[in-house]
Order: structure tokens, then sequence, then C-alpha cells
């Protein structure tokens, strides 16, 4: 049975690039030498390796990988720094036509500022909770 392994490497100018493979220590070499000249890790060696996690199915890599790939920088640190506290909260949606509300009952620009701050208070008091536990 194969091992595929969904990785990131943090790249010299400070981003991350997130992969797929089924040899990684091959794979970082591959990226560390440089072999092709129009990848996204080229001009931003050296390479470390900074996370990676192992999967029997390849489905279920590649369906990890896309999703890390569309992740903030912010996150993708949290998840690197198994922050996981912080990644529960970056993972929750701050798009506003997405929050569960009354949105009838949003009337005004200074209702909207109020609710986002008071969730941004309720953020902010369960991450320090987790952190106190």
């Amino acid at each position: 049975m194969k091992t595929y392994f969904v990785y990131i490497l943090k790249c010299s100018d400070g981003s991350y690039y997130t992969g797929l493979t089924n040899n990684i220590e091959s794979r970082i070499n591959q990226h560390n030498s440089g072999l092709n000249t129009e990848s996204y890790t080229f001009k931003r060696r050296p390479l470390n390796l900074v996370f990676s996690q192992d999967f029997s199915d390849v489905n279920q890599a590649i369906h990890f990988e896309k999703k890390i790939k569309k992740w903030s920088a912010k996150k993708k640190t949290a998840l690197i720094n198994e922050d996981h506290n912080l990644l529960q909260i970056l993972a929750e949606c701050r798009n506003v036509t997405h929050l569960s509300i009354n949105q009838s009952s949003v009337s005004t620009a200074l209702d909207m500022t109020l609710l986002l701050h008071n969730l941004y208070l309720c953020h902010i008091e369960r991450s320090r909770d987790a952190f106190t536990s």
C-alpha cells in the first residue's frame, strides 16, 4: 500500500507552498534543486518542510491538499504550529452573508458594525477561554 503526503514548504520569502507526493524526501529535493524554472518555488529557494500529513488513500490526500491550498497564510501557520484554537477561529466564516442572523434586523451600517464588533468580542473571549483551560 502506498503512502501519500500533503506537505507545506516555507519559502525563503516567507510564503508557503502546498503540495502532494508519494515520496516526500525526493519531492523536497526536486523543489530545492530547482528542476522546473517555471515553478512557484524556483525563485523562492531554499525551501524548508514545515508540515506534512500522511494518507493511505490518495483521494483523501488530494481533497486535503486542495482544501489547504485555499487557506490564508495565517490559517496555514496555525496548522503548522498545531494551534487548534486559532485554526478553529480562522475556519469560521467571516462573510456577513453567511452569518446565522436575521438579515432584516440589520437595517443600518451602525447595526452591522455593532454586530461585527460583538462577533469579534465573542471570538476573543472564546479563544481566551480555550487558552486558559
